[in-house]
């Protein structure tokens, strides 16, 4: 199986920074696309970021120019930077990974566990 563990969530000012980290392991042979996702109560878990090999990147409207999204291949993680975050972006986010398992053909959609990220104003 594989799992996927996010960390770096919490509390900050508007304005302020944080660095989520998600580490995909277990049976892995290769990890294509890696995304976070984010969701709040009531409402439909969105997309926040997507990252494809190293050059395709993708970012939701609200998010460009204040967050960026990584890998590190070698480690199989995949990371968040937020900037100058502003409270409407509190909620909890999830890492998404799609793998290739050992053995396997086809590859399968992966979650984190989430990470609550709280912004005060």
């Amino acid at each position: 199986q594989v799992q996927l563990v996010e960390s770096g969530g919490g509390l900050v000012q508007a304005g302020g920074s944080l660095r989520l980290s998600c580490a995909a392991s277990g049976s892995i042979f290769r990890v294509n696309a890696m995304s976070w996702y984010r969701q709040v109560p009531g409402k439909q878990r969105e997309l926040v970021a997507s990252i494809i090999g190293a050059a395709r990147i993708n970012y939701a409207e609200s998010v460009e120019g204040r967050f960026t999204i990584s890998r590190d291949n070698a480690k199989n993680t995949v990371y968040l930077q937020m900037n100058s975050l502003k409270p409407e972006d509190t909620a909890v986010y999830y890492c998404n990974a799609e793998v290739q398992r050992w053995g396997y053909r086809a590859s399968e959609n992966y979650w984190g566990q989430g990470t609550q990220v709280t912004v005060s104003s």
